[in-house]
């Protein structure tokens, strides 16, 4: 499950009626491995080392410093099980 703008899931619902995409097709077909390489192909082309978890901390910042309460924070967006451990990695 993932939370996005409501624009962007307007978007994405357009996409997938006009190339008539099953429900249980993926939409995007990029496994994980994929998708870490496109963030390391992106990180070298601006210059900077990226990893898919920096990604992943930045939204949890984002989200936290917007106001998204802790809890949904930890538990929806970056899945923990432990309130402590989002907490230690919203520090950093």
């Amino acid at each position: 499950m993932v939370f996005i703008p409501q624009k962007v899931a307007d978007r994405l619902k357009e996409y997938i009626r006009v190339n008539n995409i099953d429900p249980d097709q993926r939409i995007f077909p990029l496994t994980y491995a994929g998708g870490r390489e496109v963030v390391l192909r992106a990180g070298k082309l601006a210059g900077v080392a990226l990893k898919s978890h920096d990604l992943r901390r930045h939204a949890a910042t984002y989200a936290s410093r917007a106001g998204t309460p802790i809890e949904i924070v930890s538990k929806v967006i970056l899945r923990h099980s432990n309130l402590a451990t989002t907490s230690v990695t919203l520090k950093k």
